[in-house]
């Protein structure tokens, strides 16, 4: 088991693919140039906010609001303790997120196998790309070799930088983002002093999303899971191997490790994400 606090972690801007400010604190990185790989980090947005325009990427996220709303297409909104699903090749956006909009987010590679690029290779691109052209309103222009003004998404030109790749998309399993509204699922036992709540089952390898909710003193024995387990704690506090974790406190789960016992000191809760089977 991995396990991060959001108040001992660094905080680091995206870089300029984007317009505005986002504050991001990275908790949990998996392995790079593996199809399991990913990125759980918090986000807020800053002063003057955070736009993208309509855009797609070859992976897949999970997005939970933590605060304020968090506008992800026209007129499409996910509301404080929402959770969306956005699937690999879907469109969504534009997106205007409010100055002090906060968020956590698991990146991580699809079904499709494609992986997920790493922050730290997709900094070192968004850089070099700076170097060469220019970032505004999302897209990346800059001139080619013929003195011809090419614009492209911000985030494929740092995907296509980074891997020397062309960024391919494969066909996507859902019309739109999933969004998730966990206040009208409910609460099932799963054993003594914990409960269970299942938002959905994804693609042909599973990936789950729900909730876990533990009574003060119940134990969640958490992964064994068919895939990686990511688990962040929205509130209450939980010790594991004799060390207290507090609400924004994360957990990696590996598939062939025994269940880990986490026992509650208080009402806690749980956000629970099984990444895709390979």
């Amino acid at each position: 088991m991995r396990a991060a606090r959001s108040a001992e972690t660094d905080t680091e801007n995206v870089g300029t693919m984007r317009d505005g400010v986002l504050a991001q604190k990275h908790l949990l990185f998996g392995k790079d140039d593996s199809p399991l790989n990913y990125d759980l980090n918090m986000g807020r947005a800053g002063e003057g906010g955070w736009r993208t325009p309509r855009h797609r990427h070859n992976f897949d996220q999970i997005r939970y609001v933590i605060k304020g709303a968090l506008p992800y297409g026209e007129n499409q909104v996910l509301q404080q303790g929402w959770v969306g699903y956005f699937p690999e090749s879907v469109y969504y956006g534009p997106q205007e997120r409010a100055e002090g909009l906060e968020t956590m987010v698991l990146q991580f590679g699809g079904a499709s196998g494609g992986g997920y690029l790493s922050v730290a290779r997709r900094e070192a691109a968004n850089a070099a790309l700076n170097e060469i052209g220019t970032f505004k309103g999302g897209k990346f222009i800059y001139e080619d070799e013929n003195g011809q003004t090419v614009t492209r998404d911000g985030s494929e030109a740092c995907f296509e930088k980074a891997t020397g790749q062309t960024l391919e998309f494969v066909a996507p399993r859902y019309a739109d983002v999933v969004a998730m509204n966990p206040d009208a699922f409910a609460w099932m036992p799963e054993d003594k002093g914990v409960h269970v709540k299942t938002l959905g089952t994804f693609t042909e390898r599973g990936a789950r999303i729900g909730f876990v909710k533990l009574d003060p003193e119940g134990v969640y024995r958490a992964g064994a899971k068919e895939s990686i387990e990511i688990l962040f704690l929205t509130k209450g506090q939980v010790v594991v191997d004799n060390i207290e974790y507090g609400p924004e406190s994360a957990f990696e789960l590996l598939p062939d490790e025994d269940p880990v016992p986490m026992r509650a000191t208080r009402e806690t809760e749980f956000l629970s994400m099984v990444l895709h089977r390979f």
